[in-house]
């Protein structure tokens, strides 16, 4: 299996249409392996917590949605 590594000057180097086309890979879910799927949400994971700007309309991918903990 190969490990997902993404360096932050990659992560700035994503466009908002690099970010849309992982969207719309992890939203079709057709993938050949469940790792594939799996590393393409490590990349928007990634990139939520580095360039949150690039992902907002994308959150609901990562079930990061903000909760009260109190």
């Amino acid at each position: 299996m190969k490990t997902l590594t993404i360096s932050r000057n990659e992560i700035a180097a994503i466009t908002p249409q690099d970010v849309e086309n992982l969207a719309t890979r992890l939203e079709q879910d057709n993938y050949s392996n469940a790792f594939e799927g799996l590393n393409d949400w490590h990349l928007l994971r990634a990139i939520a917590f580095q360039r949150p700007e690039l992902v907002e309309s994308y959150i609901h991918l990562l079930d990061l949605e903000p909760y009260d903990e109190a």
